[in-house]
C-alpha cells in the first residue's frame, strides 16, 4: 500500500484520452497568517482537459455558444484558494499551446508563471470581480494568490492494479486514482489578497494526489487527515495518515456498486481496505448525511483482519461547492462539497482468532473532504 510510484503521476492523456481525458494533480495543505498567526487550509490543482489541439486560447466548454455546438474544452487550468468562512475558488486557464510538460525522469508542467514538479510549485492566479460577472463559465470567485512551496512526499497510497500498465492501455475505467503522497510536508509562502502566510513542514498536514480518466464519479467521495491523535496513547500520530476515495466507478463503461478505495497507515502499520485485492473480502458501507449546517460521512470499512470506522463532519460554511466540467462538456456535478478543515472519530479495530480487538481510537482534525452526486 504505502509504495511509491511516480509513474503514475505523470502526464496520462494518450490514445482515446487526448480526445476525450482530463488529468489532474491536487494539493492540500495548512498554513499560518505571518502577522495575526491565523491558521487557513489552502488547495492548489493543475487540470489538464483534452488536448487534442494546439489552440492559441483556451477552449471552455460551458460557453453558450460551445455548449450550443457541442464545442468540448480544451485547457489547462490552475485552480487554487482556501476554506474557511470566506472560502474560494479561483481559476486560471492556459492554452494547449503555452504549456510545457515532461513525464522523464518525474512530471513536470509549467505554463508562463505557474509551475509544478514532484518537489515543489509556484504560481498566481487572479480573477477580478468584474471577470467573474462577465465570464460566468470560468466557474470561480473572485481574489488574488500566490505561492512558493517546497514539497515533501512521505507516505503513498498505491491503489494496486486497478491503476496499473495493462488497465490504463484498455481505459478499463472511468476515472483512476493516485495519492503519491497521502501524507505530505510542504514549506514556504503563500500569498492571499495581501495578506502572507507561512507555511512549515511540520504543520501543513499536507496531502497530494493525482485523478485521471474519461469523465467523473457519481457519488464522488474523498476523506483524509493526517493531522491525528491518538485517545489511547493521549498523543499526537507522527506517522498516521488515513485516505479514502471512490463512489461508484465504471470498468468497460459497467457500473459497479457503490464502492470506496481505503487506507489507514497507522505508526507504520499498513491497513488497506481495497475492493480490487479480493482475497481480503473488502467490503465498505458509507452514506454522507447533508443537514442544515453541515455534511457528515460515515463510513465502515471491513477486510478479513482489521475494521475502520469513522465519522467526518465538515461545516458547510467553510467548504466550497467546487467546480469542474467535465471532457464531454457536460457539468453535472452542481453541488459537489469540498472542505479542508473537517473533523471526526476513527476507530480501527484488528480481527483476531479470539474476536475484535479495538487498536486505537482516533480524532481528526483538517480532514479534506468531497461529496457530490450528478445532477441528471
Amino acid at each position: 500500500m504505502n509504495k511509491s510510484d511516480i509513474t503514475r503521476d505523470y502526464f496520462m492523456l494518450e490514445g482515446p484520452l487526448k480526445e476525450q481525458g482530463y488529468d489532474w494533480w491536487w494539493h492540500s495543505f495548512t498554513g499560518k497568517n505571518e502577522r495575526t498567526g491565523e491558521e487557513k487550509s489552502f488547495f492548489i490543482e493543475f487540470f489538464t482537459c483534452n488536448p487534442k489541439e494546439q489552440q492559441e486560447a483556451p477552449v471552455l466548454g460551458q460557453l453558450p455558444l460551445h455548449k450550443e455546438n457541442k464545442i468540448t474544452p480544451s485547457y489547462v487550468m490552475v485552480k487554487a484558494g482556501w476554506w474557511g468562512k470566506d472560502a474560494t475558488q479561483l481559476h486560471r486557464f492556459f492554452p494547449w499551446k503555452a504549456v510545457r510538460l515532461r513525464n522523464e525522469p518525474s512530471f513536470q508542467i509549467m505554463m508562463e508563471d505557474c509551475f509544478l514538479s514532484e518537489t515543489m510549485t509556484m504560481g498566481k492566479v487572479k480573477v477580478s470581480k468584474t471577470e467573474v460577472k462577465e465570464h460566468p463559465e470560468y466557474l470561480c470567485d473572485s481574489g488574488e494568490m500566490e505561492w512558493n512551496l517546497t514539497i515533501d512526499k512521505q507516505i503513498a497510497f498505491h491503489v494496486g492494479y486497478g491503476a496499473s500498465k495493462p488497465f490504463r492501455k484498455l481505459n478499463a475505467f472511468e476515472m483512476y486514482w493516485h495519492a503519491e503522497g497521502m501524507k505530505t510536508q510542504y514549506e514556504g509562502q503563500v500569498r492571499v489578497n495581501g495578506e502572507n502566510y507561512v507555511v512549515t513542514k511540520e504543520d501543513s498536514f499536507g496531502y497530494a494526489d493525482k485523478n485521471w480518466g474519461s469523465d467523473f464519479t457519481s457519488p464522488w467521495v474523498w476523506l483524509s487527515s493526517n493531522d491525528l491523535y491518538s485517545k489511547k496513547y493521549k498523543c499526537r500520530l507522527h506517522n498516521s495518515v488515513f485516505d479514502i476515495g471512490g463512489g461508484r466507478p465504471k470498468a468497460f463503461g459497467i457500473p459497479l456498486n457503490r464502492k470506496l478505495l481505503g487506507a489507514f497507515y497507522y505508526e507504520g502499520t499498513n491497513y488497506e481496505f481495497n475492493f480490487s485485492k479480493i482475497w481480503t473480502l473488502a467490503r465498505t458501507k458509507f452514506d454522507c448525511e447533508e443537514t442544515k449546517d453541515k455534511l457528515i460521512w460515515r463510513v465502515c470499512q471491513d477486510t478479513k483482519t482489521a475494521r475502520l470506522q469513522m465519522e467526518i463532519h465538515c461545516n458547510k460554511e467553510e467548504m466550497l461547492l467546487v467546480n469542474y466540467e467535465a471532457p464531454n462538456g457536460k457539468k453535472l456535478h452542481n453541488r459537489l462539497w469540498n472542505g479542508g478543515t473537517g473533523y471526526g472519530v476513527l476507530k480501527l479495530y484488528e480481527k483476531r482468532p479470539d474476536g475484535i480487538a479495538l487498536v486505537d481510537e482516533v480524532l481528526a482534525k483538517h480532514v479534506g473532504c468531497e461529496y457530490g452526486v450528478y445532477e441528471q
